[in-house]
């Protein structure tokens, strides 16, 4: 066994009761974040919203504040058990009094004294803990057992804690919409209670005004068993799923829907009538791109095409490039960046989808593609982490920070995509471009929330093309 220790690693040493002397001190500086606060509520259970919700703080006139001791409490702990006296230190009791309130941003000092040393390595010690005005926000005393054999040892790296509130995104992601006029949705078969809820939940929170399209009395009976009140919209009588579709289509076609919204009918049902009628088609070929916000990506990720186009040629990947980066700027991402994944990072003749991706970045420098930086091929790792790319030597604005993954075929986005939901917990939101109107497409085991997603999505784009068609 290689016991030789890292030379680079910063080490900690403790100070053992000999080394103790009354009067002694030693400080420990942070300033509290926000992140500090969800990252303790996360550990501890400790969800009293006088600590952590910023409505309930507005309603006691002390916005901004985080009435949590416990966190000073907890600053004073570090500092005894990692410098002051260290390593071996045993807690054996403490008795705070928490004098005021800390908020974020504040920078607290945490002070510990050595008051007494006592019989079997005791040692009683005053604790403060004081803001950057100068005011006490913690005092009292702290009784340990303190080392009696020297320990210097590395550091210990924590563990990363990765804070992420998926209603936050979605309160985020909605709030886009603020301004914006609900748009006319023909929704197509929502004929279960998740794609009716979906179609609700989003017409009440402003984003459309939904005609729901399908067989009247099994929509109603859905919207009956799930008491959902659908009274107040227009419901139009067809016979099956196929209708459905075309009635929808013709409704676009027609200009009097600027939005689809799919429902719990095929996806190729639906695509098939918009295909058929030439006035919704653009020149584009329609491709589907996923928006995801993931715990572990510092932005929004947008994947394509993981669920139209099943293997597409290198003609196709340019409209499905070029429809996503469309959609990147309505999302408020200029020259988004945009990588071609293969399994490799390097361009080799016996794997096609990296000779697709040099010539689509060649493509792209010679105007074919507009409105992005393309690089590629890129292996997944080394375009979403800086850290893969530096290691493998990679050079690019793209490798580590891309805005938008391009995968080869359906297959292997399909598959990427459903493992950032299942194994990295992201939050999804789908939707078909290159139409003339957006369609909301999701699968028919998305949730309502995921459909009101879509739907947000939806809207942007319904309002581009009222600025731009």
């Amino acid at each position: 066994m290689n016991t030789t220790p890292n030379t680079h690693q910063e080490m900690i040493e403790n100070i053992t009761y000999d080394e103790l002397s009354v009067g002694q001190t030693a400080r420990l500086l942070r300033t509290l974040t926000l992140e500090d606060i969800q990252a303790f509520a996360a550990v501890s259970g400790d969800t009293n919203p006088a600590h952590l919700d910023e409505a309930y703080a507005n309603d006691t006139m002390f916005h901004g504040v985080i009435a949590h001791g416990m966190w000073g409490g907890a600053l004073i702990s570090a500092l005894l058990g990692t410098k002051f006296p260290g390593p071996g230190t045993i807690y054996l009791q403490q008795d705070l009094h928490f004098n005021r309130p800390v908020r974020i941003g504040d920078t607290l000092s945490v002070m510990a004294t050595v008051v007494s040393k006592e019989e079997k390595n005791r040692v009683q010690l005053e604790c403060t803990v004081e803001n950057q005005k100068g005011e006490k926000v913690l005092s009292g005393m702290a009784r340990i057992i303190a080392p009696t054999q020297k320990i210097s040892r590395p550091k210990l790296s924590t563990p990363r804690i990765q804070l992420f509130d998926p209603e936050a995104s979605f309160r985020a992601l909605l709030a886009r919409a603020n301004n914006l006029e609900a748009v006319v949705c023909a929704v197509v078969h929502p004929c279960d209670v998740e794609s009716l809820t979906g179609a609700i939940d989003s017409a009440k929170a402003g984003l459309i005004k939904p005609l729901l399209i399908g067989p009247s009395k099994k929509i109603q009976a859905v919207a009956s068993a799930a008491d959902i009140d659908i009274t107040s919209y227009e419901l139009i009588d067809v016979a099956h799923s196929h209708a459905a579709a075309d009635k929808a289509a013709d409704l676009a076609a027609e200009g009097r829907v600027e939005m689809m919204m799919k429902g719990s009918l095929h996806t190729d049902e639906l695509l098939h009538a918009i295909v058929a009628r030439p006035s919704l088609r653009t020149g584009k070929r329609m491709s589907h791109v996923f928006r995801f916000d993931i715990p572990m990506y510092s932005k929004p990720l947008l994947v394509t095409d993981a669920a139209l186009n099943i293997k597409p040629t290198l003609m196709d990947k340019v409209d499905i490039i070029q429809n996503a980066i469309d959609f990147s700027t309505i999302m408020g991402v200029t020259q988004p960046k945009i990588a071609i994944l293969s399994a490799v990072e390097t361009v080799n003749p016996d794997i096609p989808s990296t000779l697709d991706a040099a010539a689509l970045c060649k493509m792209s420098d010679r105007g074919q593609i507009k409105g992005g930086i393309l690089d590629g091929p890129l292996a997944f790792d080394n375009a979403i982490s800086m850290h893969a790319a530096q290691i493998k030597g990679i050079h690019s604005p793209v490798a580590g920070d891309a805005d938008i993954l391009a995968v080869p075929d359906l297959e292997s986005g399909n598959m990427l995509s459903k493992q950032l939901e299942y194994f990295a917990g992201a939050s999804g939101a789908g939707l078909v471009l290159g139409a003339r109107i957006p369609i909301a497409l999701t699968s028919r085991a998305d949730s309502a929330r995921t459909r009101v997603a879509s739907a947000l999505l939806c809207l942007l784009v319904a309002h581009a093309h009222r600025v731009k068609p």
